[in-house]
């Protein structure tokens, strides 16, 4: 019997500032993405430099490239291409009265050619990719302003686009923001007795926004489903010591509080302790909590790609994919650090829906390697062969379990420029796209051993797995 249900979304999910390229073509803005130099945690710069190299800029050239990136999608039976609209591209700096019709055309072009091909358009609205303008002389998401600028960008795209795509996501990763504050919140502070301060209020002017968003998604699209997307590799108590136990439960409860708002539609009451013991004092205007009640959203996305552990009072590093702790001996680790467990995968996909009881999607999951053009001029990535049929076999336990699961979109169908650090070298794809570190190369794209081989797995339904 199959297990995945016959309507399963199988996919693959990008973004375009990583992909997209042509900066500042067709009237294009300046994105916070764009003065990245290496990646989120890397410099950044206010004004692009000469003779600096900017991986964002050209990214893979997928704006130019999209009708045969998509074929290739196709080649591998996909159901669903998730990909992000770049805020810029509609509003340059997320304050001009009328958006930017070169860059709307340019998404109706992308999202009918998805559905051309049979594939569901899978849409995250903002991916990392806040005006600078609004970042940097309106003070990010700290600044109430930009709830006004976001509904108003949402509505153009609701308007436009609303009939031919059916999954939306408002922001990417959103509890991301207490780790990437720059990134997932465009927030620029620099005084650390404040940080905090500026990462929760930006925090619940998104939530607001996002209210806002199911509303108006409600109103004029009232068949879509708008969902929320985190962050949600796992981690797990160092020991069975009940510090590890506890601290590693507030630890997880830092990145659930932003479901716990979007999906339950109220603040936990485990957050007052927090705010008060870190001095974090919310404005929160009269009709706030009644919005984030009342417009909750419809399904819980999320990027899964790792798990680690926690020991009491040790240090926690977060990035791109995830949360990073103390390293767990049973598991195999990548050349990135990332400790790869499926299982983990099966574990978050229970904790998910016992707490929150809507359908999930598997949003983001996928091995990034160092992949090499072999002799036979192909190249052999049984790793990730491993690494996904793993994980879809995790899923498949999930899905015995009781587990509402409506879809899977790998991370990085092809190689993209890599969000974290800016890097080519760590390839995720299933297909090489010829490009190095320092933007050199013809941008050639070539299928992977991987390549039939997902496909083989979509055609089957997830039944042939070998």
């Amino acid at each position: 019997m199959n297990i995945f249900p016959d309507d399963f979304l199988w996919g693959g999910a990008i973004s375009a500032h990583q992909a997209e390229g042509a900066f500042l073509e067709n009237g294009k803005g300046i994105s916070i993405a764009d003065g990245l130099r290496n990646g989120m945690r890397g410099v950044y710069d206010v004004e692009p430099l000469d003779g600096i190299y900017y991986p964002f800029h050209e990214a893979v050239d997928f704006f130019h490239r999209y009708e045969e990136d998509l074929d290739l999608m196709q080649g591998m039976n996909f159901k669903a291409f998730r990909t992000s609209i770049s805020w810029t591209r509609i509003y340059p700096s997320g304050i001009e009265e009328k958006p930017n019709e070169a860059g709307l055309v340019f998404y109706d072009n992308l999202i009918k050619a998805i559905k051309r091909r049979g594939m569901e358009p899978i849409i995250t609205i903002s991916h990392y990719e806040t005006p600078k303008y609004l970042a940097i002389d309106k003070g990010g998401w700290e600044n109430r302003e930009l709830i006004d600028l976001f509904v108003k960008f949402c509505k153009t795209i609701f308007e436009r686009y609303g009939v031919d795509v059916k999954y939306w996501m408002t922001f990417n990763e959103i509890n991301n923001v207490r780790r990437l504050p720059r990134s997932a919140g465009a927030v620029f502070e620099k005084d650390k007795n404040r940080l905090k301060q500026a990462i929760y209020q930006a925090s619940h002017n998104m939530f607001v926004a996002n209210a806002l968003t199911v509303k108006l998604a409600r109103d004029l699209i009232p068949e879509a489903k708008i969902g929320t997307m985190l962050s949600l590799s796992n981690v797990y108590p160092n020991t069975c010591n009940p510090k590890d136990v506890f601290e590693t439960m507030q630890l997880r409860r830092s990145s659930l509080f932003y479901s716990d708002v979007m999906i339950r539609g109220c603040y936990p009451t485990y957050m007052n302790r927090f705010f008060e013991e870190n001095n974090v004092k919310l404005s929160i205007e009269s009709n706030d909590l009644e919005l984030i009640k009342r417009y909750t959203n419809d399904y819980l996305a999320f990027s899964y790609y790792r798990s680690t552990t926690h020991r009491f009072g040790s240090p926690f590093v977060g990035d791109t994919g995830g949360d990073q702790g103390t390293p767990n001996p049973y598991l195999e680790t990548t050349a990135w650090g990332w400790q790869i467990d499926p299982i983990g995968l099966r574990f978050t996909l229970n904790e998910l829906y016992d707490r929150y009881q809507v359908p999930l999607l598997i949003a983001e999951n996928g091995l990034g390697q160092e992949d090499f053009i072999s002799d036979d001029g192909k190249i052999h990535d049984t790793n990730r062969i491993e690494y996904v049929r793993e994980h879809i076999r995790a899923i498949e336990e999930a899905l015995k379990d009781g587990v509402k699961i409506f879809g899977y979109t790998y991370w990085g169908p092809l190689d993209i420029v890599s969000a974290g650090t800016g890097e080519m070298r760590k390839r995720y794809g299933f297909i090489y796209v010829d490009k190095d570190n320092e933007g050199k190369g013809t941008l050639k794209r070539i299928k992977k051993d991987s390549y039939d081989w997902f496909g083989k797995v979509i055609a089957s339904n997830g039944k042939d797995l070998d």
